[in-house]
């Protein structure tokens, strides 16, 4: 989505809570009704569909966001006729009193009219990782999924790389599998995506959080919980686990969004999806979608070539349609479907 100038519409752009509610109304017309506003109640619609929405005052996005997105829909109101709107500047007031945290929420609206709100980091890189932000192949395998859902009704998912958890939230909220197993290996990432999880309403199976779950462990939780989907919380270091380890996931669908980024973890993710393979025993290898967002396309192709190398085939997912999210700047992005 574009729209006609820089400031505001690209403040809207960004994921925050009202990009979803304002529409159908596009960008261009409603540029032109802040213009042509003979008073101020769309400035206020405007208002309390963002920075006033309850669930922005009770999960507010970053300091600096607020303030710039005041400030760039005050300009628009000063540069009409209408009458001063005291709400605005009592905000941008509240707002300028505050001081910027380390962390924030973000609140993404599902097209079922649901939401995933997540703490997250207000730096790229935090606590030695870069995993305590959204990036944006987890949007863009999200809506892939809510696009084929089938891939993951009544299934068993793993994610590798969970991150701080949308991807695997947003299948969790639109997809109806029967179990999603959360994964990551550093323990801030892990601790800030637990909490995600239960932020959203889920329940962390007992004795799951923080390790990996056997067969024996999952039987009896699943007889003592019947949430549906029983949702599971995985420490997964690639480079360590064992296949025996693995046995008791046994996933029917492995996905991962933004993991093909660096030359020197290529090859653990690799042997990780080995592992995944052979500990299957008499049933059938796992499907497997990694959606990437291509920076440096020798690292993807690298990628592609140990898969090669390896034997394990793999084809790209054709584009899928109308975003379903807001993107700062429309990402690079793909899906590749491997058989392993």
């Amino acid at each position: 989505m574009a729209g006609p100038e820089p400031g505001l519409a690209r403040l809207f752009q960004r994921r925050f809570l009202s990009a979803r509610q304002l529409r159908p109304r596009p960008w261009p017309e409603l540029e032109q009704s802040l213009r042509t506003a003979p008073d101020s109640s769309l400035l206020r619609d405007i208002l309390h569909q963002t920075i006033l929405h309850p669930l922005c005052v009770k999960y507010p996005p970053s300091t600096n966001y607020r303030r710039c997105f005041l400030t760039e829909l005050i300009k628009k109101h000063e540069s009409t006729a209408a009458e001063p709107l005291d709400e605005l500047y009592d905000a941008l007031a509240d707002v300028l009193k505050e001081e910027e945290a380390t962390q924030c929420y973000k609140n993404y609206l599902l097209p079922t009219g649901d939401c995933v709100t997540l703490s997250e980091s207000t730096a790229m890189i935090s606590g030695g990782t870069t995993g305590l932000i959204t990036w944006d192949a987890a949007l863009h395998l999200a809506e892939w999924a809510m696009e084929n859902p089938e891939v993951f009704s009544d299934r068993t998912v793993l994610e590798l790389g969970s991150g701080i958890g949308f991807t695997g939230i947003a299948i969790c909220k639109t997809c109806q599998p029967k179990t999603y197993i959360f994964s990551d290996c550093h323990h801030c990432v892990l601790r800030q995506l637990g909490e995600n999880i239960q932020l959203n309403g889920f329940v962390l199976e007992p004795g799951a959080t923080w390790g990996i779950q056997t067969e024996s462990q999952g039987q009896e939780v699943e007889a003592k919980n019947c949430q549906k989907p029983k949702v599971i919380l995985a420490e997964l270091d690639w480079d360590s686990v064992t296949e025996k380890q693995l046995v008791g996931l046994q996933p029917d669908v492995v996905i991962a969004a933004d993991v093909v980024y660096d030359p020197e973890i290529i090859l653990a993710l690799i042997g990780m999806l080995q592992k995944l393979s052979t500990c299957r025993a008499d049933r059938k290898p796992p499907e497997v979608f990694i959606a990437s967002t291509i920076r440096n396309p020798d690292t993807y192709q690298l990628f592609q070539a140990e898969l090669d190398k390896v034997g394990i085939r793999w084809q790209i997912i054709p584009a899928h349609g109308i975003s379903k999210f807001l993107y700062d700047v429309q990402p690079n992005a793909t899906i590749l479907q491997l058989f392993i």
